[in-house]
């Protein structure tokens, strides 16, 4: 349909999962995506499967210079960003308090809450009127699990970062909404969690399924396009029908 035509995105953690889905959306959607990811070899692989709606960028969103490298290469290809999807995030499994390093702590919250601020901040003065920022929470930013403690906690603070952001950024005309999926098939998936848990992932919703990437994507295209104009501020749950508050 053509809603992001001529639009310039940058999403962060793009070069597989679910944000990988949403640049194919954006490509089809008429949007040229950066594909940001930490491997860049894994980045370059994928903007040539995308096509020449998509161009590989190297970031490593827990590092400033990074970022800022990051943000200028995609104004110097399109000129400023029109939608900003903060998508990389880091996950672990614990099954006590006292199992969790430090280190695992600190990283976590490095990777999910901080540099989401480190990155608008750096994105916003390329960002005009109509622009769109999206931050990908989780529905354990409500139902926290408690093996992922460290993920969970970082997902509550998306939700709360994002909520106030739309507030200040409104003068700007500047929208910043969240979506919090439920269970998604990912590689991070089997990477971060236990074969029994891998197993039975999704089963506790009421649908008794993950979703599969593709099904977020849809809701990733509206709060980008021109029909969520008056949506900021949002939450948009998809959780397979399990509520959240």
């Amino acid at each position: 349909m053509k809603r992001l035509e001529g639009k310039s995105a940058l999403i962060t953690g793009s070069a597989r999962g679910i944000g990988r889905t949403f640049a194919e959306a954006y490509i089809r959607e008429g949007a040229t995506v950066a594909i940001a990811d930490i491997n860049f070899e894994r980045a370059e692989h994928t903007a040539s499967e995308l096509g020449a709606s998509a161009y590989a960028l190297k970031i490593d969103v827990t590092d400033q210079t990074s970022i800022d490298q990051a943000i200028a290469a995609v104004d110097a290809k399109t000129g400023g960003i029109d939608i900003l999807v903060n998508n990389a995030a880091h996950q672990m499994s614990f099954e006590s308090l006292e199992e969790i390093p430090d280190e695992e702590w600190n990283k976590t919250f490095a990777v999910n809450i901080s540099a989401m601020f480190f990155i608008t901040k750096a994105a916003l003065p390329h960002m005009k009127q109509g622009a769109s920022i999206i931050n990908t929470a989780s529905i354990n930013a409500d139902v926290p699990n408690p093996s992922l403690l460290a993920y969970a906690t970082t997902k509550g603070a998306i939700q709360n970062f994002t909520a106030g952001l739309a507030q200040l950024l409104a003068e700007k005309g500047i929208r910043a909404n969240t979506v919090a999926p439920g269970p998604v098939w990912t590689p991070l998936i089997p990477a971060s969690m236990p074969d029994e848990k891998v197993q039975q992932f999704g089963s506790q919703v009421p649908m008794k399924r993950p979703a599969q990437p593709c099904e977020l994507a849809p809701v990733y295209v509206m709060l980008a396009s021109s029909e969520a104009s008056y949506v900021s501020g949002a939450t948009v749950a998809v959780t397979g029908g399990k509520p959240i508050l």
